[in-house]
């Protein structure tokens, strides 16, 4: 098959999208978890634009790459001023990128409305920037804006704007969904077209995701004959985003048969796109194809029995091949097979009336508020309760919480604790800047001694929803929080009227879970 190139645009295009903001070292980290994953060009954005990505660019220049070639990304020249003379081709033609890409109008309304200059100008734009940067040895990509726009409105003027760009020594041409209108069949009739107009042209496709499309007009116009894919790491960018470089490069490898990547680098799928993520400070989407957290994971009994009897029943690829797990969530829905999954990856083993009992408690107790598919760690302390196999870590005799407001507005939050463990009494109080951080001081000032690893601990998260709201502050509260050691993460829940109360269920829950068996052999949690 025609290789696939992969380009990705997350450190240009990608930072368009709303609260998307990388430091110089940050996008350079990426770059280089680009390259392991085997993307064949890096867009690094605009050289000099500001001082950020001066900063990136003259780092990028020294940076070693085992397979990634960095561009830099610019415009034509501008209305009236010669490609020679053109300050921005000229500091492109001075940077260290050996690709250049240059956006053009394609769209006869933009060259009228935005551009403002005549038909003839536009292509002599396009023409003579090219030829500039490929006279200064540069390899060029012509990224033909609001090319599918131009399209519909005047064919035969997108051709020549096309056309101009090829002539004048672009290798290849993107053809841009720059506001993400159009639909599948849409893209593969238009890209089918510009190849018969332009035998033995390169092509390639850039989509945004307006329509909720960008994925999959981004694979039409591969079997249409474009061979190179512009994206960026989970759909971020502009408005609702980039077609999704992530899922792109599953779906080429594991559906269409493109050989994309390395076997062993397409595993490195899910650590690339939670790393992107953490990068930017956002919360991995559990459920983003292939790679969320709920990607493989099963709720239902007859989809978790069907698993367990054969995988390819729920599954429409084995999640190890992009670098992701399967899961089978616990809830009131969940049958035998689910529970028994559980138990073994805890190193536990339940006999029939256990496992029994097991599901009628958890249907109880979500009945009561609790949601278990999101706390993992309490889950595997119910199956310890109830299989006999369960030692808390201490024995609770009182604690409390004391907030008070001052006169200056200041609040002061006092916790004290009163525990037993290992046979001795310990009273612990320590301050906070809300009840649950003085609650987890006192306790961990309470605990470390006998449990020292607990001092590793960090809350990662903590979320609070009203399950109840009509009944107002009486409502029933369910507190989640997340935890981690800095290897593995886990979930814990707390059900009470009281938040307070709610809360000390979820972080004693979090603390006990780090000190199961389980965890050292690094199952059950995520």
């Amino acid at each position: 098959m025609t290789r696939i190139e992969l380009y990705d645009a997350t450190l240009r295009d990608g930072m368009g999208g709303g609260g998307m903001s990388l430091t110089a070292e940050e996008k350079v980290r990426l770059v280089h978890r680009l390259d392991d994953l085997g993307v064949d060009i890096v867009e690094a954005g605009f050289p000099s634009s500001n001082p950020k990505e001066a900063e990136l660019f003259a780092r990028l220049e020294h940076e070693p790459l085992h397979h990634a070639t960095i561009a830099a990304f610019g415009m034509t020249r501008r209305r009236g001023v010669a490609a020679d003379e053109d300050a921005g081709l000229r500091v492109l033609a001075a940077c260290f990128a050996p690709i250049c890409t240059i956006v053009g109008k394609t769209s006869t309304t933009h060259v009228e409305k935005v551009v403002r200059v005549s038909r003839e100008e536009n292509v002599a734009m396009i023409a003579e920037s090219v030829a500039f940067l490929v006279a200064q040895g540069k390899r060029v990509v012509f990224d033909a804006e609001h090319v599918f726009d131009g399209l519909r409105e005047d064919r035969d003027y997108a051709i020549e704007c096309l056309r101009a760009a090829a002539t004048a020594g672009a290798e290849r041409l993107a053809l841009c969904d720059t506001n993400g209108p159009s639909l599948p069949s849409d893209i593969a009739h238009a890209v089918a077209d510009v190849a018969s107009a332009l035998p033995g042209v390169a092509l390639g496709i850039h989509c945004h995701d307006d329509g909720g499309c960008a994925v999959a007009n981004t694979l039409m116009a591969v079997q249409a004959g474009a061979t190179q894919v512009q994206g960026t790491m989970n759909g971020i960018g502009e408005r609702t985003g980039n077609a999704n470089l992530i899922t792109i490069i599953a779906n080429l490898q594991l559906k269409m048969g493109h050989r994309v990547v390395s076997d062993e680098q397409l595993r490195l799928l899910t650590a690339t796109a939670h790393f992107t993520d953490e990068l930017l400070n956002r919360r991995p989407d559990a459920h983003q194809p292939y790679v969320g957290k709920h990607a493989f994971a099963h709720k239902a009994g007859l989809h978790a029995a069907g698993i367990r009897a054969d995988a390819t029943t729920f599954e429409h690829v084995d999640p190890a091949l992009v670098g992701n797990r399967r899961d089978l969530l616990i809830s009131e829905l969940a049958g035998r097979g689910t529970v028994t999954d559980k138990a073994e990856r805890a190193g536990l083993e339940l006999d029939d009336a256990t496992t029994a009992r097991v599901l009628e408690r958890i249907k109880a107790l979500e009945h009561d508020g609790y949601q278990f598919e999101a706390a993992d760690g309490s889950f595997e302390l119910l199956l310890r309760k109830e299989s006999g196999d369960y030692q808390p870590l201490f024995r609770l005799e009182s604690w409390r919480v004391i907030v008070e407001q001052r006169a200056d507005g200041k609040v002061e939050t006092e916790a004290t604790i009163k525990i037993w463990v290992d046979g001795e009494r310990y009273v612990s109080v320590a301050e906070g800047n809300g009840p649950v951080n003085a609650l987890d001081a006192a306790l961990r000032a309470a605990i470390t001694e006998a449990h020292p690893h607990l001092s590793d601990i960090v809350l990662t998260n903590f979320k609070v929803r009203i399950l109840d709201e009509t009944k107002g502050s009486d409502a029933t509260i369910r507190v989640l929080i997340d935890a981690t050691d800095g290897e593995q993460t886990w979930g814990s829940i707390g059900v009470s009227t009281n938040l307070i109360g709610a809360s000390w269920m979820a972080l004693v829950d979090s603390l006990e879970f780090a000190e199961q068996p389980s965890r050292v052999r690094g199952a059950a949690a995520s």
